[in-house]
């Protein structure tokens, strides 16, 4: 079992939220891990587990080309990153048993985006009756796995 509440695994929570230049661009200059969290590279875009997830297993795919808008990224990536949120999907429900998703992008910071000027899906596994209310209501994250676990688990999943 897990330690989850050990202050090395949750430092991603503990610690610095901000860093100089967009993250989504300096992840891929590291080898895969548990520094970056990519899961995945593809062609023109990449997979990763979100640092500050709505549940285990929030992942998103974003592609290597900073661009804000999914309309100023070619065909080609577009196309990529709708395969890898398919196969995210397909990932997620094989290894959380996830009942439902939540799959979308949040374009400008008017509509809610973290990271504005770098667009990216979000692929966030649900389950009836798992407690989505928290982060609206309560301002609080029920996230019951730990990021090193849920990298450890979803790494070698990506193996078509």
């Amino acid at each position: 079992m897990d330690h989850i509440w050990s202050p090395w695994r949750m430092s991603y929570i503990q610690g610095s939220k901000t860093s100089k230049g967009c993250v989504f661009c300096h992840a891929p200059d590291s080898p895969n891990g548990l520094g970056n969290l990519i899961v995945h590279r593809g062609v023109h875009a990449y997979v990763i587990l979100n640092r500050y997830p709505y549940t285990s297993g929030h992942l998103m795919v974003v592609p290597f080309k900073h661009k804000p808008n999914l309309d100023d990224l070619t065909p080609e990536t577009r196309a990529e990153m709708m395969e890898l949120t398919a196969r995210c999907i397909h990932i997620l429900r094989e290894n959380y048993k996830a009942q439902g998703f939540n799959v979308g992008a949040n374009i400008g910071s008017a509509a809610g985006a973290g990271i504005p000027k770098h667009f990216h899906f979000h692929i966030v596994p649900r389950w009836a009756g798992d407690t989505n209310f928290m982060s609206a209501i309560g301002n609080t994250r029920v996230v019951p796995e730990d990021l090193e676990a849920s990298y450890r688990k979803l790494r070698d999943s990506w193996e078509f």
